[in-house]
């Protein structure tokens, strides 16, 4: 049977995609399936003796049941807090698509599922002619969506509809995120983004500024 292949993706960075993914992990794992993680590309990484080390990388990493090294987790690592192509052109790194297959290859043939997290947002590039939408289609990955709750959000989330939709891409599903505790008419944002996207809210997370993995899990187990 193929594993099914999730991507985590965001209507902007910082919308909470990590904690969406993770909780992922945990509601697979919860079923008795077997879960990999990935973050292909990080930038904002803290030096290690073992090698640059990504915050959100490592907690997919400590997620996930597979056994895998963190290097097929996050193949490529970089310090600066920066759009991963400016982060690997600064570095003098040119990303190699075939290292990040293999990773892939290597994690999908051990696992049920795959819970794969870009950065910012699906078209955010990686390489000079690439983006993370190209890297969602070329693995064949579902998409959902996490949509950060704030002013702008249906803006955002519409336009990652479209832009899913015209490239041939399914999205398995939405996750509304609080992170605005003072977001105004967030109920009618949300019965707007359920009326006008086309596919299922899969959770809605309420403003914690501690993340809950278990309970974010048990929110998301019907994905």
């Amino acid at each position: 049977m193929t594993p099914l292949g999730l991507f985590i993706t965001g209507t902007d960075t910082g919308v909470g995609k990590t904690r969406v993914a993770v909780a992922l992990c945990h509601a697979y794992a919860a079923r008795g399936l077997r879960v990999a993680a990935m973050k292909p590309i990080a930038s904002g990484c803290t030096a290690s003796p073992q090698g640059w080390r990504n915050e959100d990388a490592l907690a997919l990493h400590g997620a996930m049941t597979v056994r895998a090294g963190y290097e097929d987790v996050n193949p490529y690592a970089f310090e600066p807090p920066i759009a991963p192509h400016i982060a690997a052109a600064e570095a003098g790194v040119a990303i190699d698509f075939g290292v990040l297959d293999a990773a892939q290859r290597r994690l999908r043939a051990q696992s049920d599922v795959i819970v794969v997290e870009g950065a910012g947002g699906l078209l955010a590039p990686i390489g000079p002619a690439r983006s993370f939408a190209d890297l969602a289609a070329a693995w064949d990955l579902e998409i959902v969506l996490v949509v950060g709750l704030r002013l702008g959000c249906l803006n955002h989330a519409l336009l990652t509809s479209e832009t899913i939709e015209r490239r041939g891409l399914r999205l398995r599903g939405w996750v509304g995120n609080a992170i605005d505790s003072r977001f105004e008419r967030a109920r009618e944002n949300l019965d707007s983004l359920r009326e006008r996207l086309p596919a299922p809210c899969l959770a809605v997370i309420p403003h914690a500024p501690d993340f809950d993995p278990q309970g974010t899990a048990r929110a998301l187990g019907g994905c």
